[in-house]
């Protein structure tokens, strides 16, 4: 079984930053993708970030240029650097795990607001 638990969320102003750290327990994090998804207010979650195991990364089309996903395999922990925030990234934004033929990972969330 894997926990995975958030931190780093909060109130930041227009064009601010924010870093995400999401740990794992658990020995299988460094066979896990690792993926960071938000979910707005009335609006449906969204994938903002992923990377696999093998260090690939892709980034949703809206947080290209201004979000790192990274991994360190020795900390068990996967962040999400943010940079240039805006109000319309305002969202709980949710760490995620997943490896082929089980079910994903998911953890309680983290709140970002972006507002002046």
């Amino acid at each position: 079984q894997v926990q995975l638990v958030e931190s780093g969320g909060g109130l930041v102003q227009p064009g601010g930053s924010l870093r995400l750290s999401c740990a794992a327990s658990g020995s299988i994090f460094s066979i896990l993708a690792m993926g960071w998804y938000r979910q707005a207010p009335g609006k449906q979650r969204e994938l903002v970030a992923r990377a696999t195991s093998g260090g690939s990364t892709n980034y949703a089309d809206s947080v290209k240029g201004r979000f790192t996903i990274s991994r360190d395999n020795t900390k068990n922990t996967v962040y999400l650097q943010m940079n240039s925030l805006k109000p319309e990234d305002t969202a709980i934004y949710y760490c995620h795990g997943s490896r082929p033929g089980a079910l994903p990972y998911w953890g309680q969330g983290t709140q970002v607001t972006v507002s002046s």
